[in-house]
């Protein structure tokens, strides 16, 4: 099984300032681990620029065109928030794109019969971004343009993303909520930012959510995905699938209060390449999301590309 990996350096030109969690030195982590002679079999390549024309597919024109002003100009004025967790300096908007770019492209390769699956190690994340709103770390949403691209581009029915980040992907949901073939599922620490994913919350039959407890293991992690996300997943039978992959679950992020480990990320994404295997040829483009513990997000990044290196078996 061949799976890419897209990252750019212009993701670490993305500076959101001294003591924020969502720093360059999460993509600096990932970026080693996925150096080591494990890895050698991995196709590796640079994150395009996404056009305009592509992030409009999630975001208004002049939403899009907020975020590009809003950057600094680097004259005396090194930062700009856009609200109290979510910054931009300069080179934040090229980063953006090529995140959203990453996204598309991996769609391509994998369509094209190039690659089996992907892996996507982006700045800023995307999940929390909303159709005209900013918020959570995350400027555009990156997994929702890809999936919008991947059904509109390729004439797909059937597009799923399954997000295992500790935060509630409430910007894919939102993006999402009306589209009943674009399938969204979620498992999150409830209550925890941004304040969304009660079970209650279900779009127009495709919005799964299934909150977890502050507190909770892998036990009560694996139930949830196992009872609500796999069978509802399997039921859509997707076209193509995307992992918003956070890794903010771990036991060692400062985030959250959830305690899992490495073997629960490795689990979640065989599971997925098993149903992808059965629904869609095995496609699958995962994109980094959260991770704040860098040792823990080392680790559960290497567990996850591996599985996805390995596939379902």
């Amino acid at each position: 099984m061949t799976t890419l990996y897209l990252t750019h350096d212009a993701f670490l030109r993305h500076d959101t300032g001294p003591g924020h969690p969502e720093r360059i030195e999460r993509l600096q982590t990932v970026r080693n681990v996925l150096s080591t002679p494990d890895f050698s079999e991995l196709q590796r390549s640079e994150a395009p620029e996404a056009s305009i024309d592509d992030i409009v597919r999630a975001h208004p024109i002049d939403y899009i065109k907020m975020i590009q002003e809003s950057e600094p100009a680097g004259e005396g004025e090194n930062y700009v928030r856009l609200d109290p967790d979510t910054v931009m300096s300069r080179g934040s908007f090229e980063a953006a794109r090529r995140a959203v770019g990453a996204g598309i492209h991996a769609v391509d390769r994998i369509m094209a019969g190039e690659v089996q699956n992907a892996f996507c190690a982006v700045r800023p994340c995307g999940h929390h971004a909303e159709t005209a709103r900013a918020m959570g770390f995350c400027l555009f949403n990156n997994i929702a343009i890809a999936a919008f691209y991947a059904r509109n581009q390729y004439h797909l029915d059937r597009v799923a993303v399954v997000d295992f980040d500790v935060h509630h992907g409430n910007g894919t949901q939102d993006l999402f909520w009306s589209h009943k073939n674009m399938f969204f599922a979620s498992t999150h620490q409830m209550p925890l930012f941004p304040g969304t994913g009660s079970i209650t919350e279900t779009g127009v039959g495709n919005i799964v959510n299934a909150p977890l407890n502050p507190g909770d293991r892998g036990s009560q992690f694996r139930d949830a995905f196992e009872s609500r996300v796999l069978p509802e997943l399997s039921t859509f039978a997707p076209e193509f699938i995307l992992i918003s992959a956070g890794f903010d679950a771990h036991i060692r992020d400062p985030l959250a209060n959830l305690g899992l480990v490495e073997e629960d990320y490795a689990w979640a994404t065989k599971k997925l390449l098993d149903i992808a295997d059965k629904s869609c040829s095995g496609r699958i483009v995962s994109m980094l999301e959260g991770g704040y513990d860098l040792k823990g997000l080392g680790d559960s990044v290497s567990t996850h590309v591996r599985a996805l290196m390995d596939g379902g078996n």
